[in-house]
């Protein structure tokens, strides 16, 4: 418990707004020193345990750590949003925001029929139904999680207007064009290929439908600039390691990626000062008493998640970590 009390201590010099254009360089190195320090006193917790397959170590990773999630948080498993200058509000409200301002900021006033990718327990398709009344289907790698979200669903008064189910989102079992809306919240960073991901969101549109991506990538990189440095990949490799996450790419990636599909009316957003107050409430619940026992139950692959949350603060302070929004249009 020493170091899950060290790392607690370190929330709120963690979790900080990140340096200026113009400091970011000279800041990037001295952090990366100090990511280098978390890492070597997370690392040997971490990397206990053979490794599963991406797929079902995505499916397990989820299937422990949901219940302890809705425990505490409630039905939406995804961050809050927290303006710069906004009245203060309780997580659970900064959850729902996120929600309303993805929609605000993409310009989707109404749908029919909507897809969840990577749907949690549902929360994002009960809250989106309410608002425009509209069908939705999701999917999940988790058994658990589509279990509880039809559920919940069912014991809400959704009936056959809502339904969950375990599929993969770079295979998905729906015909072309069946979604006016197409909704993928914090999911993007968990798929392996990201073309084929794109495709299958593009896929499922239906013509004038919109898509809204809201996703973690990495710093865009500059012009001439090879890849990612020696201490920004060895952070982003720890961070994949514990929440089965493949390569990262930056929000200009997903750019190119809805244009190579016909998208239109494309447009991208860095909301990463937005969210970054939810990681110190996510470490301070973690690590309150209700929060240790509820991750010894859950175990190690919970456990493991939960560690490394302050070296993804530690790449937000970087620069490194990004929390971006990509939308698209599918020409009629």
């Amino acid at each position: 418990m020493a170091c899950c009390s060290w790392i607690a201590s370190q929330r709120s010099s963690l979790v900080q707004q990140p340096a200026g254009p113009q400091q970011r360089s000279r800041r990037r190195r001295g952090l990366a020193a100090r990511a280098g320090l978390l890492d070597t006193l997370i690392k040997p917790i971490t990397s206990s345990g053979e490794r599963k397959p991406l797929k079902e170590g995505i499916a397990n990773f989820y299937d422990e750590s949901s219940q302890l999630w809705e425990s505490m948080w409630g039905e939406h498993m995804h961050h809050g949003y927290y303006p710069k200058g906004g009245a203060p509000k309780s997580n659970q409200q900064a959850q729902l925001d996120m929600i309303e301002e993805s929609l605000r900021w993409a310009g989707a006033e109404g749908a029919t029929k909507m897809v969840d990718v990577g749907c949690g327990i549902g929360g994002s398709s009960r809250h989106i139904a309410r608002k425009f009344g509209c069908e939705s289907r999701g999917i999940t790698l988790s058994p658990v999680q589509a279990a509880r979200a039809n559920e919940i669903s069912r014991q809400q008064g959704f009936g056959d207007r809502l339904s969950f189910q375990v599929a993969d989102a770079l295979d998905q079992p729906f015909p072309d064009g069946e979604f006016d809306l197409v909704w993928s919240m914090e999911s993007g960073e968990h798929m392996p290929d990201k073309p084929r991901f794109v495709g299958e969101l593009a896929r499922v549109c239906a013509p004038g439908g919109r898509i809204i991506v809201v996703t973690w990538c990495h710093r865009v990189l500059a012009p001439g600039e090879a890849g990612l440095s020696g201490d920004e990949q060895a952070l982003l490799d720890r961070i994949c390691e514990a929440y089965y996450l493949p390569a990262w790419c930056s929000v200009a990636d997903y750019e190119q990626l809805f244009r190579e599909q016909g998208l239109t009316d494309i447009r991208t957003t860095d909301w990463s000062e937005e969210v970054a107050p939810f990681w110190g409430e996510v470490i301070k619940s973690a690590f309150s008493a209700e929060g240790v026992s509820g991750l010894l139950k859950a175990g190690w692959t919970t456990i493991k998640g939960a560690l490394v949350m302050p070296l993804m603060a530690q790449g937000f302070r970087m620069g490194l970590v990004k929390f971006v929004l990509i939308t698209g249009r599918k020409p009629e």
